[in-house]
């Protein structure tokens, strides 16, 4: 097939996450301004400096049978729960080429993860340990994998246009539906399950990421913990789950009669090229990825009525995103809704982008502006328009919404949706 700048489209959505398991309960608490943040129970985190976390409102074994559970990381096994979700939602009753509107051939899957099966991983080292190399797994290898996830959605839906996985930290989601979009309209495939999911709630990476002094520790309040933009705000909380699209081509969708939610105009990419975990306090980096999607697309400043912020909860974060974005909008960021969700679902590293794809695709679909909660007094260096508290109507007509996502390392990943 030649190559083409197709329209995409969004079709189908799944998510699970600490706010429900499924994108309905994940939406419906959104707008009811509801923390996911929990006290994390049990011997193993009792002595650590931070016992909080956002884990999923729903097991995956209370989904999964057990005998796939054994065999999937539990990153793996979130994918695989948002991913079905989405496939239904998009119209679709069976794998590619059991369904005819899809052939496997004209399928894609980009799902990332910004660690991978660490749980598996950790697990079956305390395995070898105390039970000896007999007792580990023969499922490891593929447990851990950082494409597991991909592949067994891959697998799932019978994808063969290319199953593949971006590996950008905590821009990783966004950059997986990032490359679903360049698939489609460069022609490789039709249809993209894409997104975004992690698990990485063990003790290990929790000391890891509080020893880099990147967390909240107010393990008093929970719910209270992740804080964006507020002038007491001290790290972010670690969350788990996963957040799935599905992305078709206008045209395909249009022939099989889909719903389609919006449309996904593109994305921009850049590296602060900075540190590797501190963001570059300008927010020079983040502004020529927002440029570079300008660019590239027929997307105006004056188009955009919201923003689903990356805002973690870090001082310094939260404000070179703003900066970031007064540069290249200018007095166009006075008239955006700017939500930051990580305020209720914590922050899920590679998987964040994904339940905020979600998230914005909901936003522009019902337009409306999630809250961004816990904001008792906002920074004064935040120049923008931020929603708190309640959810807030969006304008009628042709407007557009920015999902921002950027990574330890630099990475930088603005995604931009309009309405349909």
């Amino acid at each position: 097939m030649n190559s083409t700048n197709r329209t995409v489209v969004v079709t189908g959505i799944g998510a699970t996450t600490p706010l429900g398991g499924d994108s309905a309960s994940t939406w419906e608490g959104l707008l009811a301004g509801r923390s996911g943040v929990k006290p994390l129970e049990g011997e193993r985190f009792a002595d650590l400096p931070v016992r909080i976390a956002a884990t999923a409102a729903v097991d995956p074994s209370e989904v999964l049978p057990r005998p796939l559970t054994r065999k999937l990381d539990r990153s793996a096994q979130f994918a695989l729960i948002a991913a079905r979700e989405a496939w239904a939602d998009a119209g679709y009753t069976a794998r590619a080429g059991e369904d005819a509107a899809i052939a496997p051939e004209r399928l894609g899957a980009v799902i990332a993860s910004g660690i991978g099966g660490v749980q598996t991983l950790l697990d079956q080292y305390d395995v070898l340990k105390e039970k000896g190399a007999r007792r580990v797994s023969p499922h490891t290898v593929p447990m851990l994998m950082p494409n597991s996830p991909s592949a067994n959605v891959g697998l799932e839906v019978n994808a063969q246009a290319g199953v593949h996985t971006p590996v950008s930290a905590c821009a990783s989601g966004a950059e997986a539906i990032g490359y679903a979009v360049e698939m489609i309209r460069t022609g490789r495939a039709d249809v993209v399950v894409a997104g975004g999911t992690e698990a990485a709630i063990h003790p290990l990476p929790v000391a890891a990421f509080a020893s880099m002094m990147a967390m909240s520790k107010n393990n008093e309040n929970p719910q209270k913990a992740s804080r964006p933009y507020d002038k007491a705000r001290d790290g972010f909380v670690l969350g788990e789950g996963a957040g799935v699209v599905v992305l078709e081509s206008a045209e395909h969708a249009a022939r099989r009669g889909a719903r389609a939610y919006c449309e996904i105009l593109g994305q921009g990419l850049s590296a602060d090229s900075h540190h590797i975990a501190q963001p570059e306090p300008t927010g020079r980096g983040i502004a020529a990825a927002l440029q570079g999607l300008l660019e590239s697309s027929d997307l105006k400043p004056s188009e955009v009525m919201h923003l689903n912020a990356h805002a973690t909860s870090t001082p310094q974060g939260d404000l070179a995103e703003i900066k970031a974005l007064r540069k290249v909008l200018g007095d166009d960021l006075d008239h955006v809704a700017v939500s930051a969700t990580k305020s209720m679902t914590g922050h899920l590293l590679g998987g964040a982008g994904g339940i905020e794809t979600v998230a914005t695709v909901l936003a522009l679909y019902h337009r409306t502006a999630p809250p961004t909660i816990n904001v008792d007094e906002l920074d004064d260096e935040i120049d923008a328009d931020v929603v708190r508290d309640e959810p807030r109507a969006l304008p009628q007509g042709t407007i557009a919404a920015i999902n921002n996502s950027f990574g330890f390392g630099g990475h930088n990943v603005v995604l931009a949706l309009r309405t349909v």
